[in-house]
């Protein structure tokens, strides 16, 4: 029952104060104990669809900052003038020159709170996890500057645990993390890999 009650807390929270989604919540105290989101920095958020990690990203980098989400499904427009959002696959190429072209670059910060659509198959689900997340180990060299920050969803999984350690060690430190409003029992923590570093890529 009380994972319930925490549940609907966010929930109802969301709504009363504009967010898309009760995961806004998760972005928003990461950043407040991390110091992700500078003003003023480039952020890319992959998987951003309904929108909420975009609506704190852009809150918090401010007018200064540009803030680019990908998804799948099309984003509803937010109405915020420094966010932008594409339709696709951020696995293929054209998607990726597209992030970059409407950034203006590399970003400072790259974010993936994305999922792949669960079928209650652990096999099948671990492999689709473990696809999402090898497309993002293939985008940051593309997407992230020398220097920059990445925070992303690891399901749990040994497959995903491997490929969290592999997206660490191309970074100067990484730590896992579990916010207060991540759902009681879910599988989900975060990777938070602070200064991206190039070399031997």
């Amino acid at each position: 029952m009380s994972g319930y009650r925490r549940k609907d807390a966010f929930h109802q929270r969301a709504k009363r104060e504009g967010y898309r989604s009760r995961a806004a919540y998760k972005l928003a105290e990461i950043d407040d104990r991390h110091s992700l989101l500078a003003p003023g920095a480039r952020v890319v958020d992959l998987g951003a669809w309904p929108g909420g990690w975009l609506q704190v990203a852009a809150e918090r980098v401010g007018a200064s900052g540009r803030v680019v989400g990908v998804d799948l499904v099309a984003i509803d427009p937010l109405g915020i003038e420094n966010v932008f959002a594409i339709q696709g696959d951020f696995g293929e190429p054209g998607v990726l020159q597209a992030i970059l072209d409407t950034l203006g670059g590399p970003a400072d910060v790259l974010l993936c709170d994305a999922a792949p659509k669960l079928t209650g198959l652990r096999d099948v689900d671990r492999a689709r996890e473990a696809s999402l997340l090898e497309a993002v180990v293939a985008a940051l060299p593309t997407l992230l500057r020398p220097g920059g920050d990445l925070l992303c969803k690891l399901l749990d999984s040994p497959e995903a645990d491997a490929i969290g350690r592999r997206l660490g060690q191309s970074f100067r430190e990484a730590r896992t993390l579990r916010p207060e409003a991540t759902r009681k029992g879910s599988a989900e923590r975060y990777l938070l890999a602070r200064t991206f570093q190039t070399k031997g890529r």
